[in-house]
């Protein structure tokens, strides 16, 4: 009998597909902590103790991150490190909105982080989770 693939699941292919974007995310913000510190650092706020430090330890901690999605027997506990991750980083985007003026970018895109923040936490726990059988399916 053959083997029933994530995509004959019902919803595991937009979970997969979700998953690739997770992925994306992270390993792009990863990178970018060590390709690019000196920018990564002018977003830290000021409050934030040891600013070099948090940048390196949050890139380090989205690289493990990544790289615990790629095998499904830890990719629930990269899920949650990720969301983690992704809650404490918010400390930025809440602080450049407060300051909006200081950054080249459009006030709109720092307000709309805020609910893409939202949106990629359900995004990370959604596709990191288990994919549900449907009491319908009938593996082949």
């Amino acid at each position: 009998m053959p083997r029933a693939s994530t995509s004959d699941i019902p919803d595991g292919r937009p979970r997969s597909v979700g998953l690739a974007i997770v992925f994306l995310w992270f390993f792009i913000g990863g990178l970018a902590h060590f390709v690019a510190t000196d920018a990564e650092l002018k977003i830290v706020p000021p409050y934030i103790p040891w600013p070099h430090a948090a940048v390196i330890v949050s890139g380090v901690l989205e690289l493990i991150g990544v790289a615990g999605l790629i095998s499904p027997s830890t990719r629930r506990a990269a899920g949650w490190l990720l969301f983690a991750v992704t809650i404490g980083v918010t400390p930025v985007h809440i602080w450049m909105l407060q300051t909006a003026s200081q950054w080249p970018v459009p006030y709109w895109a720092l307000v709309l982080r805020l609910p893409l923040q939202v949106a990629l936490l359900c995004l990370i726990l959604w596709s990191t989770s288990a994919p549900s059988k449907s009491r319908f399916y009938v593996p082949t």
